[in-house]
């Protein structure tokens, strides 16, 4: 709630508290939970390697050089430029780049 008002200092603190109360009750399973849905939010739902091609998407480079620059095909690369506007909700490497920028992906 106090995110979705704009106070991140409050919505941080918040989280810390209740994670140190989960903590302290040993309900590791619902720790891990909202650490990596904490860690999903911060990526948008993309992957390690999602991430690696839209950090290089944003920079301009084309399929082909990525393919070059992570040595994987151009395939694949095509596959996670898919995935990576589905996730994103994009339908342009422009669009892809400003959300990045917007949102510290980048």
């Amino acid at each position: 709630a106090c995110e979705a008002v704009g106070d991140a200092e409050t919505a941080s603190m918040e989280h810390h508290a209740g994670c140190a109360e989960l903590a302290r009750l040993g309900a590791a399973a619902d720790l891990a939970k909202i650490e990596r849905a904490a860690s999903e939010a911060d990526t948008h739902g993309l992957t390690a390697r999602e991430l690696e091609v839209f950090r290089l998407l944003a920079r301009g480079d084309t399929n082909r050089a990525i393919t070059g620059e992570l040595v994987i095909s151009e395939r694949t690369v095509d596959r996670h430029v898919g995935n990576i506007f589905a996730k994103l909700r994009v339908s342009s490497r422009a669009a892809a780049t400003e959300f990045g920028y917007e949102r510290g992906l980048i």
